[in-house]
Formats: structure tokens, sequence, C-alpha cells
């Protein structure tokens, strides 16, 4: 999922996302271990969402403002 599509997500529908992507995770992790996952590159993708995720609960649990908002995220 893209980064602005989850941007315009709300705090229960990230919570949602986040118990969704942690099951798959689980489920990736499980085939992986076992050797049945055809392409690793999807777990590190998936946890790279969980990681987004979670950044932007912990942003809108502290009221910061979305870094990146207006598409220029490091803006040295």
């Amino acid at each position: 999922m893209e980064l602005s599509e989850l941007r315009r997500m709300g705090a229960a529908d990230l919570r949602i996302k986040e118990r969704e992507t942690r099951e798959e995770i689980f489920r990736l992790r499980l085939k992986l271990r076992t050797n049945q996952l055809d392409n690793p590159a999807t777990y590190r993708k998936a946890r790279r969402e969980l990681a987004r995720i979670l950044t932007l609960i912990r942003e809108q649990a502290a009221g910061a403002p979305a870094a990146g908002k207006d598409g220029d995220a490091a803006a040295d």
C-alpha cells in the first residue's frame, strides 16, 4: 500500500491495517522458515509496511504534522 493511501486513513483504520499486516507477517515468516515462500522479498515488504503504519500511528498520537505531506520529505 502506498504511503499516501496510509496517510489518508484514520487511526482506527490504521490499527486494523496494523493487525492485518502483523498476521500477514506471521504467515510469511512461517512459510519462510519452512522453505515454502517463493519470494522472500514479500516478507521484507510486509515488515516495512508495518513500520510505516506504526510510524503514522505514533505521529497521529503525538499530534505531530505528517512529515513530507507536501511531497518533500527531507527539505535540507
